[in-house]
């Protein structure tokens, strides 16, 4: 007899990340800290979480400023997710071979402090007004997703939410969650954007999405958790902090089973329509 999935609870930062790595690394592990003593499996935090990068900050002091995984940033947190028995999902500015530009990598640690999965940014944010390939370097494939105690987790960060493609390749491989680091940018709608962006990946894929976004600076904050029928269980709003939501595996296998949209795929007629 199988046993029944029983919920889990995750924990969501939102925060104003400074221009200061050392003093931003020490509010994550705080919060780190924080959400293992409220019994949560999971902390999740945004995306740029190790420092604000401002417009006048130079390619270059932005790769000098980068660290690679086994740095002392990423080795802190992998630390705290340790000694805190929690996994943590986080993003930082990764060095590239390429001179003066960085990855923007997300990161998956479990709760015995290793990093069990690595995702790089694949769409960089060149919209609106804004040119993240003048700092950055584009990841070259999707993480594979990765198994965790809350479930299967698919990640992405922010501007890939706006590709359907990626979520939906990721949900065929099995995510039964989309965890989306975030900056999101304010400005006309796209708070509007935010919101229905997070609602239609989680109710076309039958997942949560789990989206940390910044809050303050140039972001738009409103931090979310959705349910696979496109329920928000979580938004922060403004609010600096720490907020906890319930992760339930049988409400992934339910809406699946009534709203079969995986299943229910033309995969086979899809590829003829041509350009």
């Amino acid at each position: 007899m199988t046993q029944p999935i029983k919920s889990m609870r995750v924990a969501v930062v939102q925060f104003t990340a400074s221009t200061n790595k050392d003093a931003n690394l020490e509010k994550i592990t705080s919060f780190i800290s924080k959400a293992a003593s409220k019994k949560a499996a999971l902390c999740a935090f945004p995306e740029f979480m190790m420092f604000y990068t401002n417009s006048s900050q130079t390619s270059k002091q932005l790769a000098d400023l980068s660290e690679t995984i086994d740095g002392n940033f990423v080795s802190a947190i992998a630390k705290a997710a340790k000694e805190n028995k929690i996994q943590v999902v986080g993003s930082f500015y990764e060095k590239s071979r390429t001179k003066n530009r960085v990855y923007d990598t997300a990161f998956v640690i479990n709760k015995s402090g290793k990093v069990i999965s690595t995702y790089r940014k694949i769409h960089l944010y060149d919209a609106l007004g804004f040119k993240e390939s003048d700092k950055m370097k584009s990841g070259s494939k999707i993480a594979k997703p990765v198994k965790t105690s809350i479930g299967k987790i698919g990640m992405m960060i922010c501007y890939d939410l706006r590709f359907p493609e990626m979520s939906r390749s990721l949900a065929a491989a099995g995510s039964e969650i989309l965890v989306a680091p975030s900056a999101w940018v304010k400005g006309n709608m796209k708070e509007e954007h935010w919101i229905t962006i997070n609602k239609t990946r989680a109710i076309e894929n039958g997942c949560y999405v789990i989206a940390p976004d910044q809050v303050g600076n140039i972001y738009c904050g409103r931090s979310l958790v959705v349910d696979p029928y496109g329920k928000i269980l979580l938004d922060m709003k403004k609010k600096q902090g720490i907020s906890f939501a319930n992760i339930d595996l049988n409400k992934v296998k339910q809406t699946r089973k009534i709203l079969p949209l995986l299943k229910n795929r033309r995969t086979d007629v899809y590829p003829t329509l041509k350009a």
